[in-house]
């Protein structure tokens, strides 16, 4: 799902909807988008009256996860991690301009798991691994350290046996995943994937709901469960009791990344060609392949309308994630080769007493 050919940067054309940039500015953030399909990551920030897109090459960039400056991106065989220097910030063209630089600060290399979403807990970054069917965090020793897998999973093998891709935090902890299985064969979840996913409760291994279309990104927020039925195109909240879904709001695309900020969503949406994988999906059966859209679109769930839009019409047709970045209007980031990287060192406070300053 993750390893189709980048597009040529000129193709890579969008349009947004006038009031991307207002809500951006209102609410006083950028966010940023990861396609795995393009191998980009995309910083989305407002410039005056429009809303800019800024893209970072990145090879298949998958999950994300922001904390307190700290980035971590989940790509093919890595999970890089960037961290916001404000001093940096201040030295990039046109003078003034940002408030926020993300500079690479280390990488772990994990060999090809299948990296889907990351979320931080404390300072431990967790990993859902996909082709391990389990989740995990790292270590600089090894490829990874499992966690947890769903009790439906016999063992660890490099097989995506469920396709696991979604976690959500409650009360700092993993609480819940998605997966668009429950097989315990290799690529079992592909044979029923229009209808075999399900959503479970990491502290129980029980299933909380079952018989959902390609599930993605669930969230716990303002004291509820959310879940995209992606292959729907769907955002619902679910009962926990009885683990009935609602429908928030039906948009068109394959609905997979997800963020939050009061009472809006930022969902992003993919187009989804006809293939084997997509196919016999509801989305594919509801709406043409030119009805389909790609981008992020911003969503009022108090009543499911839609305020904002941001799409791509070339060279992006799949989204994987969408992580806000609270209170950093105009960021960048930078990767190994800049030269704004290469002459910024940094050290402990410790240390800096004894650096020698020219005159």
């Amino acid at each position: 799902m993750a390893d189709e050919p980048a597009p040529e940067p000129n193709k890579l054309r969008s349009v947004h909807t006038t009031t991307l940039p207002e809500f951006l500015d209102k609410a006083g953030f950028s966010f940023l988008v990861s396609t795995y399909q393009a191998g980009k990551l995309i910083i989305v920030r407002a410039d005056g009256t429009v809303a800019n897109t800024h893209f970072r090459t990145f090879q298949v960039p998958m999950g994300m996860a922001y904390q307190g400056g700290r980035l971590a991106i989940g790509t093919k065989v890595a999970v890089e991690e960037y961290h916001n220097q404000l001093q940096v910030a201040a030295k990039l063209e046109p003078a003034g301009k940002h408030d926020g630089c993300f500079l690479p600060r280390h990488s772990i290399v994990t060999g090809q798991i299948g990296i889907h979403e990351v979320s931080w807990v404390d300072r431990e970054l967790w990993i859902v691994n996909t082709s391990f069917s389990c989740l995990c965090t790292l270590d600089p020793n090894y490829s990874f350290i499992p966690r947890w897998r769903p009790k439906f999973i016999s063992g660890l093998a490099s097989e995506d046996r469920c396709h696991l891709n979604g976690l959500a935090i409650r009360d700092g902890k993993p609480r819940y995943v998605t997966a668009l299985g429950v097989t315990d064969t290799a690529h079992g979840w592909r044979e029923n994937k229009a209808k075999g996913g399900c959503l479970i409760d990491i502290e129980s291994n029980e299933f909380i709901c079952r018989g959902l279309s390609m599930p993605h990104s669930p969230r716990w927020y303002d004291g509820k469960l959310w879940v995209m039925e992606s292959g729907a195109g769907s955002l619902s909240t679910v009962d926990l009791a009885t683990g009935k879904l609602t429908t928030v709001t039906l948009l068109p695309g394959f609905t997979r990344g997800l963020d939050f900020w009061g009472p809006y969503a930022l969902i992003g949406l993919s187009q989804v060609r006809e293939s084997a994988l997509f196919s016999g999906i509801p989305i594919t059966d509801r709406l043409p392949l030119e009805e389909r859209k790609c981008g992020v679109w911003v969503v009022d769930t108090r009543n499911g309308q839609i305020i904002a839009f941001l799409e791509f019409q070339d060279g992006v047709q799949e989204i994987f994630a969408v992580q806000i970045l609270p209170g950093i209007r105009y960021p960048d980031l930078l990767q190994a080769d800049d030269d704004h990287v290469a002459n910024t060192i940094l050290l402990p406070d410790e240390a800096l007493k004894d650096v020698i300053r020219k005159a």
